[in-house]
């Protein structure tokens, strides 16, 4: 079957935000999620929203009153811990912050809501990209004009566009959870605080953020070979901490379920490609660097861009996606390279927590 003008692979926050941008530009589009439902996974934890792009992209989808809605006032909130659980540095939250934090499963939700009914096809997991053809593994194939591949990491449409394909960076993130933790576990809560809170040493660390209902989510970072996180578990894990703090050790021996994994991978610095007719590609697909706060705030504005580029060039195509690709190359390698000096300063600094705390001096 034919689909809509335009066909997006992803339903994360940079396709939605896409999708979102053409519906109030009159120009449907249909997005492709592999993903059984809206519920089918939780959607990770919290992100701060930059003015310069994440809300600017909001302000394109029409969507500002209901990002107001669903921020968590209070969670800008930062310390930085030294390893016995000395508070180094500690700026609370007094309501002037820039970057307003929020949950990405409800960021994720108002833009849901925000969509026509039926724009995201649920179950639809992409096993085979070929021009402008997509086959699913239910079986349906869909042909389009503009594809737009907004399906992260390890896009499959990246492929008719580029032959990079992400590598290993050396460190991985384990995720924990302390639930209740105001009451269940006091001394942690109150060292972590009301918003997020780094304790680092060279090669690995410990970061949380208060969410919502006194959660605290853990990540446990080490710098180690793939092949080590085999086991996970949280004895083998906290031996890597001994002589921490406990209060900061709970967060991995008394961490709850899920605990999930993340080895952190990224594309070249420079990543780019030629123009393919009628194929290109946002966020992570595009562009994936280490965490740096910077991710889904670029993978929005990323979908806003293209929104408004497709809007204006109508039926002319190939301008929209020259537009947005020209504007995009630069912009996703000076943040790719701010986002590895974050990274490093985070994760690899042999000094640390120093460089990070003269950072944000």
């Amino acid at each position: 079957m034919r689909s809509t003008p335009v066909t997006i692979v992803g339903g994360g926050l940079g396709g939605l935000t896409l999708a979102r941008v053409l519906h109030i530009n009159g120009i449907a589009a249909t997005v492709y999620e592999a993903e059984d439902s809206p519920t089918a996974r939780t959607q990770g934890g919290m992100l701060d929203i930059h003015e310069h792009n994440g809300q600017r992209a909001l302000e394109a989808a029409d969507l500002v009153d209901e990002f107001r809605s669903i921020i968590l006032h209070g969670h800008e909130a930062m310390r930085i811990l030294d390893r016995d659980g000395t508070v180094l540095f500690d700026e609370p939250d007094d309501g002037t912050g820039s970057r307003p934090e929020v949950h990405r499963g409800e960021l994720r939700r108002i833009l849901l809501e925000s969509l026509p009914d039926h724009t995201v096809r649920w179950g639809h997991k992409v096993t085979g990209v070929r021009d402008h053809e997509l086959t699913f593994a239910n079986g349906a194939t869909v042909t389009t004009d503009l594809l737009v591949g907004a399906d992260g990491a390890w896009s499959r449409v990246r492929a008719l566009l580029s032959d990079a394909t992400p590598e290993y960076v050396g460190t991985s993130y384990i995720e924990t959870y302390l639930h209740d933790s105001d009451t269940r576990h006091p001394t942690t809560a109150k060292a972590v605080g009301g918003g997020s809170m780094f304790a680092l040493a060279p090669g690995k660390g410990i970061q949380a953020h208060r969410e919502s209902n006194g959660t605290l989510h853990a990540y446990v970072q080490l710098t180690k070979p793939r092949d080590w996180f085999d086991d996970i578990s949280p004895a083998r894990v906290a031996k890597e901490f001994d002589g921490w703090a406990p209060e900061l050790t709970a967060l991995i021996t008394e961490g709850e379920p899920p605990r999930v994994l993340r080895p952190i991978t990224t594309l070249p610095l420079d990543h780019c490609w030629d123009r393919v007719p009628g194929v290109t590609l946002i966020g992570d697909a595009a562009r994936l660097m280490p965490p740096s706060g910077e991710g889904a705030n670029l993978a929005m504005f990323d979908g806003a861009e293209l929104g408004r580029a497709i809007a204006e060039h109508g039926d002319d195509v190939e301008a929209a996606l020259t537009q947005y690709e020209q504007a995009l190359f630069p912009r996703s390698a000076e943040t790719a390279a701010e986002g590895v000096d974050i990274f490093r300063i985070v994760c690899f600094d042999d000094d640390a927590p120093r460089r990070l705390l003269a950072m944000f001096a």
